[in-house]
C-alpha cells in the first residue's frame, strides 16, 4: 500500500480497518489514526491557525469516529474519507461560531503564527504573504484550497462533503488558485510580518 491520500490501496484499506476497529481491535485504530491523523490535523489547523485548538478537535473527530463505528452508527459504503472530513468540518465550525459568540475573543486568525524555528527570514516573509494571500480569499474558495492541500482531498471527497458538483469545486479551486497567484505577485511587499 503506497498510503498516498485518495489512492484505491488506501480507500481499499479503510474497508477492513474500519471492520477491525469496529469489533475493538486495538491495531486496527492505531493504523487508522495514522493513515488520516495528520491530514485531519492539518485540515484543522490550517483552519484554526491553532495547533492546540487543532490537536482538541482532532482527538474530537477521532473519539466521534471511534463511538460511531463502535456502535455501528457509521456503515462503510467506501465513503470514509468523505464522511471524517464532513466530521472535522463540522468541529471547526462549531469552534468558530463558539469564538463568534465570546465577546472577548480573540481574532481567530491571529491566534497563532508559528513558522520552523529553521526557516531563513525569507521563507518566514513567503508563508506571512501566503496567510495574507489565503486571507484575502472568500470563505467558500479559502475552504476548498485548505481541503485540497491541507486536507489532501480528492475532489470527489470534497464534493460529499461540501454537497456540491465536483465541477463547482474545480472552478473554485482554479479560480482561488489564479488569485492567490495574483495577490502574490501584486500584494505588499513588507520585511516583517504581513496582516
Amino acid at each position: 500500500m503506497n498510503g498516498e491520500p485518495n489512492s484505491p490501496e488506501t480507500m481499499t484499506a479503510s474497508a477492513p480497518l474500519l471492520a477491525a476497529a469496529a469489533a475493538g481491535d486495538e491495531r486496527a485504530w492505531r493504523a487508522l489514526v495514522d493513515l488520516y491523523g495528520r491530514r485531519v490535523f492539518a485540515m484543522a489547523r490550517s483552519r484554526c491557525k491553532d495547533s492546540t485548538v487543532a490537536e482538541d478537535i482532532t482527538q474530537s473527530v477521532f473519539a466521534t469516529v471511534a463511538e460511531k463505528i463502535g456502535s455501528g452508527g457509521y456503515a462503510e459504503q467506501g465513503k470514509f474519507e468523505s464522511w471524517l472530513f464532513r466530521v472535522v468540518m463540522n468541529r471547526v465550525r462549531d469552534h468558530v461560531r463558539r469564538l463568534r459568540r465570546r465577546p472577548d475573543a480573540p481574532d481567530a486568525g491571529a491566534i497563532e503564527r508559528h513558522v520552523s524555528p529553521e526557516a531563513t527570514p525569507t521563507d518566514s516573509l513567503m508563508v506571512d504573504r501566503l496567510r495574507w494571500a489565503m486571507d484575502q480569499l472568500s470563505e467558500a474558495d479559502r475552504e476548498v484550497v485548505e481541503m485540497r492541500h491541507h486536507g489532501g482531498m480528492s475532489f470527489k471527497a470534497m464534493a460529499d462533503v461540501l454537497d456540491e458538483p465536483v465541477g463547482t469545486l474545480l472552478a473554485r479551486h482554479h479560480r482561488a488558485l489564479r488569485k492567490l497567484k495574483e495577490l502574490l505577485e501584486t500584494g505588499p511587499v513588507t520585511t516583517g510580518e504581513v496582516h
